[in-house]
């Protein structure tokens, strides 16, 4: 089944025929990462205006830290974070696509009609909130349906699949019905790389990556500087951007139309050069 080439933006088309870069900006104390972490409006805004000077077609703010074991908070310090935050970037660069990273439909709703928001990014896959489908379809805009086993507090206690691929195929079926039955137009999937995996399950989703075109669907890739990088190399997150270059590059190769990344300008060199390659082969 073949892949829509474009997604509604705001209005406008974002041509996925060339993959894209996601830059991430967390709004958080805690997240895995440090160098992701940007809590005042100066840093927020500058690291944005890095981002996009590098490349980034998409900008992804997040205030919820999803990493394996992460504590919950509030609703309204979620919105605290991650709102003012978008209010600032749409102002300071308006041609700026924005995705709010969030599961709480409250919030995702303020992000696009009150702040300049134009995507949804939800690791929960429309399970933690039962309004957001429905919130998705009245806002009318793209989707990112990720799986995740569990939540971020339990996801790595034993995950267990019969088959990873197939069983979240499955998952991405039943939702993707749900999804277009309430009426949403532009979906883009994410398998959620350690969310609910573990490093052999990852490592096996990465090698089959192909088999989840069968969606017919854009498919984003979230590797950046994760576990699955740097603990079996024997480093840390922050020296894994070399091992992050590698495992983007194999899912640009099997069909990646999105990377979501901490490290934009390596991304948008990597997309470059598979590019270049794809053009040579045609």
């Amino acid at each position: 089944m073949d892949k829509p080439r474009y997604i509604n933006v705001g209005g406008k088309l974002l041509d996925l025929s060339v993959p894209r870069v996601m830059g991430i900006l967390n709004i958080t104390p805690d997240s895995f990462y440090r160098g992701s972490r940007y809590e005042s409006d100066d840093d927020i805004i500058k690291a944005a205006g890095i981002m996009l000077e590098e490349g980034a077609d998409i900008l992804d703010v997040g205030g919820y830290s999803s990493r394996p074991g992460a504590i919950d908070i509030p609703e309204e310090e979620e919105g605290r974070r991650v709102l003012g935050a978008i209010r600032k970037i749409s102002s300071v660069y308006p041609g700026a696509i924005i995705s709010v990273d969030t599961f709480r439909a409250s919030v995702a709703k303020a992000a696009v009609e009150e702040c300049g928001a134009h995507i949804i990014n939800d690791i929960s896959g429309g399970k933690a909130d039962p309004g957001m489908f429905e919130l998705v379809r009245h806002l009318n805009v793209p989707y990112i349906l990720m799986h995740m086993k569990g939540d971020p507090r339990t996801m790595q206690e034993n995950p267990v699949y019969n088959d990873v691929v197939a069983d979240i195929l499955k998952w991405f079926g039943e939702g993707i019905f749900r999804l277009r039955s309430a009426g949403v137009k532009d979906i883009i999937i994410d398998p959620g790389f350690g969310f609910g995996k573990t490093r052999e399950h990852n490592y096996d989703m990465l090698d089959r990556l192909g088999d989840f075109s069968i969606a017919g669907l854009p498919l984003m890739v979230g590797l950046s500087r994760k576990s699955m990088i740097w603990k079996p190399l024997g480093i840390t997150a922050e020296e894994a951007l070399a091992g992050t270059i590698s495992l983007n590059t194999i899912a640009l190769l099997k069909g990646a139309d999105i990377l979501r990344v901490h490290d934009v300008k390596e991304a948008v060199q990597a997309v470059k050069l598979i590019c270049l390659l794809r053009k040579n082969a045609g």
